[in-house]
């Protein structure tokens, strides 16, 4: 007998509820984007979510939130993210405070996506700022390649990861995999503009955390050098240690 695989519509749902549960009230435009969906089908999920009374929506700022009932479920709460995010905060500050980068935490999301769960940026006046809650492809930036080296994925699972991202500048698999590799070398992942024009990330994952974290610092690519850039790196690869340690 042939068994059919999972129902998009319902898992998009569940994402779209673990979203709320573990966020702020976002609109229509920040739900979309962090899970990764048209406006229009973001929309009829939500309505979906709120006429079966799983979420709500406030009338006057046009913000989305769990309802209290299903707000009080902790399947829907990951707590061991929640105390990574405790433990990390404060060092991600200090990061951002003394590189001048923009430090995020993402979680591996699901089988496709990353999401960010926390973040900290400098105080200087031209500064970079991750957006709230955004996602991205599993194997895109810095932290997919972190990842796919931490997790040592063979080379089906990292063209697979590859082939999802829309990279704004050309990247080949041949150098994405060396990159991979030499992430697996040195500890920490690079990405020189490829995710993000002008911008250079680099990243560590913490593979052991479950269901897997990494922990990246953005900065503008004209602003460092090589030496500079590999003392980043050494830089998360203490924080990385600093978390390990605490968990």
């Amino acid at each position: 007998m042939r068994m059919s695989g999972p129902v998009r519509s319902v898992s998009q749902a569940f994402a779209i509820m673990r979203l709320l549960a573990e966020s702020r009230p976002l609109s229509l435009s920040d739900v979309g984007r962090s899970v990764g969906l048209s406006p229009s089908s973001c929309l009829n999920l939500l309505k979906t979510l709120v006429d079966e009374g799983a979420a709500e929506r406030d009338v006057r700022t046009k913000l989305y939130r769990l309802s209290p009932v299903w707000a009080s479920a902790e399947a829907l709460r990951d707590g061991g993210a929640q105390a990574l995010v405790d433990r990390a905060q404060p060092l991600m500050v200090q990061l951002a405070e003394a590189s001048d980068a923009a430090v995020g935490l993402w979680k591996v999301a699901s089988r496709d996506r990353l999401q960010l769960v926390a973040h900290a940026e400098s105080n200087a006046g031209m500064r970079l700022r991750l957006a709230d809650a955004q996602r991205q492809p599993l194997g895109g930036g810095a932290v997919g390649r972190a990842l796919a080296a931490a997790q040592k994925v063979d080379e089906a699972e990292l063209a697979r990861r590859y082939a999802a991202v829309r990279w704004q500048a050309a990247l080949s698999f041949a150098d994405y995999a060396d990159q991979v590799r030499r992430a697996g070398q040195t500890g920490y992942a690079l990405d020189q503009g490829f995710a993000h024009r002008g911008i250079s990330t680099v990243a560590v994952a913490l593979p052991e955390i479950r269901p897997g974290f990494g922990l990246s610092a953005s900065i503008f690519t004209e602003s460092r050098n090589a030496e500079e850039v590999d003392a980043l790196g050494a830089d998360l690869l203490r924080v990385r240690a600093a978390l390990s340690q605490l968990s």
